[in-house]
């Protein structure tokens, strides 16, 4: 029995090996005979095996050998650090789907509710859109199957699929009398990861939700935009709750705001691992004043990001403390369309620091809050009183419209400061 095990291992090591490039097994080669001392762990694999066997003689129900092995996997992996795991293919999929932004479904964004889901809005330019869809729609049934029977989770992966196959979606919405089903042929997906917009005269905002390899484009894309609304004076990038991403997405959209010098190296035991990226001289924007949100919920990428304009003194970073994720992991494929998610490297700001479980420091400490109006405040003024005079340049004059005191207080923090930014620039020229 410990034999055939024993196999089994040697055979999955080989598996791994083999779907490693060249110049990566030349590197372990080398790093073997470096560990010439160290032996084959003989009695931690007898251990092994006699787990196995006593879980396949003595569990309550019958498992196979296959789902132990798998589960043997995924806990060597578990058991190194909170980043490297084993991905299943169902899992592996979804990792691909999030890091290229791309996927065939039907375009909706959504919220559940009671086991049913409800469609926040239709993604413009796709067949949900087009088949009219409408926001606060309630979807009861994909293909006949009824949501709250086979969970929200499978619902929305029943939702994606083979570009050009048809779903059927059974649709409540107000004002109509019973459900209908609605006919769509599946299309091709883009995930937006950049939202734009301008807070006020001259001051842009712009959000990444998280890095993807086309996350570069779509920022240079949404600064264009800007651009060619008004002239760009200040800009404000909110990387709040950004869990991270692509490690190369991070460094292109720092290099739309830096045009030299190093913006992130990374060290690790492979020579693969050690890589430096630097900035390019084109910047998709020009030297505006420039603030960017983090906090506990900005990581990885964001970090980097965030770190890379600290230390070149390109931002003022503004917030809370970020998450500390100071690590890169690469996807390696296996057979069977998995994969292992393996911490290689540890990255390092332009100065030569590292995050890893310690975050970046904002510059400037500003926590979510919630603020209103005090009594003196509300006195009375000119407009209030019944018969003032008008005056017409108020209808012209731009103005905020959210109250970002009582929404989103940092960002009215990060809004306040850019616009004391732009007065001292214009003050000092």
């Amino acid at each position: 029995m410990q034999n055939r095990l024993l196999t089994v291992l040697i055979s999955t090591a080989l598996a791994l090996s083999s779907n490693l490039s060249f110049a990566e097994q030349k590197e372990s080669s080398a790093q073997s005979k470096k560990d010439s001392e160290k032996t084959l762990p003989l009695e931690e694999l007898r251990r092994f095996g006699e787990v196995f066997d006593r879980i396949k003689k003595a569990y309550v129900e019958p498992v196979s050998d296959s789902q132990l092995i798998e589960d043997a996997v995924s806990g060597m992996l578990i058991g190194l650090d909170p980043h490297s795991s084993y991905l299943a293919p169902s899992e592996y999929s979804e990792l691909q789907i999030q890091t290229s932004g791309q996927f065939g479904g039907v375009g909706i964004e959504i919220s559940q509710e009671d086991g049913i889901i409800r469609v926040i809005t239709p993604i413009d330019d796709t067949p949900a859109m087009r088949a009219g869809i409408k926001p606060g729609d309630l979807i009861i049934k994909i293909d006949g199957k009824v949501i709250q029977s086979i969970g929200v989770e499978k619902a929305i992966a029943l939702m994606r699929g083979k570009v050009g196959s048809e779903i059927v979606l059974t649709v409540v919405r107000d004002g109509e009398g019973s459900p209908f089903d609605v006919t769509l042929k599946r299309d091709l997906i883009n995930v937006m990861s950049v939202r734009s917009r301008y807070l006020d005269e001259g001051i842009g905002y712009v959000r990444i939700s998280q890095f993807q390899h086309q996350t570069a484009r779509d920022l240079n894309k949404q600064l264009v935009e800007l651009q060619a609304q008004k002239t760009l004076t200040g800009l404000v990038l909110d990387l709040r709750n950004n869990p991270g991403g692509v490690l190369r997405g991070a460094v292109d959209v720092t290099d739309a705001f830096v045009s030299s010098g190093v913006i992130v190296s990374t060290k690790g035991r492979l020579a693969s691992s050690q890589m430096s990226f630097n900035a390019t001289k084109a910047m998709s924007v020009k030297d505006i004043p420039l603030v960017v949100l983090i906090n506990g919920g900005s990581a990885s990428a964001s970090e980097i990001v965030a770190g890379a304009l600290q230390d070149k003194n390109r931002a003022i970073i503004m917030g809370t403390s970020s998450f500390g994720k100071g690590s890169v992991q690469t996807v390696l494929q296996l057979t069977g369309d998995r994969a292992i998610k393996l911490t290689t490297a540890k990255y390092f700001t332009p100065s030569g620091r590292s995050i890893q479980a310690k975050g970046i420091v904002p510059d400037i400490e500003v926590d979510q809050a919630t603020v209103t109006e005090s009594a003196r405040s509300k006195l009375l003024k000119e407009k209030d009183l019944d018969g003032h005079l008008a005056n017409k340049e108020d209808d012209l004059a731009p103005r905020l419209k959210s109250n970002l005191l009582e929404t989103d207080f940092q960002l009215h923090e990060a809004l306040s400061l850019i616009k004391g930014l732009v007065i001292v620039r214009q003050f000092n020229k």
